[in-house]
């Protein structure tokens, strides 16, 4: 059976959301699953993912990513990889929409502010 190729738009994909926290899964790639997400005004606590690296695309918005040895902004159109092992929070002060790349499997509600819900 032939498989059909799909154009997504990050920011459509988005802004089709209608709550916040929740992750849209767009996307497989080789045991990593693309989400888009919608988050305002959150701190997590540190956390850490031993066995995977975690990206954060940011569609638009901002927000500073901590660890413990710094602290970086991350805006529009910028990402960040967050290597596996390394310590981490993200820190959102107003809306942002995030395109999330990580292994199947590694977010779970222990380490997204116990709201983890995937549609």
């Amino acid at each position: 059976m032939k498989q059909l190729l799909e154009v997504k738009n990050l920011l459509h994909e988005a802004d089709q959301m209608d709550s916040l926290y929740t992750y849209k899964k767009i996307g497989l790639l080789n045991g990593n699953i693309f989400n888009v997400v919608q988050v305002a005004d959150r701190t997590l606590d540190f956390h850490v993912h031993p066995h995977s690296d975690e990206l954060f695309y940011v569609i638009e918005g901002e927000f500073m990513l901590e660890t413990r040895d710094q602290q970086i902004k991350v805006g529009s159109g910028e990402f960040v990889i967050v290597p596996k092992g390394v310590e981490h929070r993200p820190v959102v002060t107003g809306l942002t929409k995030f395109l999330m790349v990580e292994q199947v499997g590694t977010l779970n509600k222990e380490n997204s502010g116990n709201s983890y819900k995937q549609i």
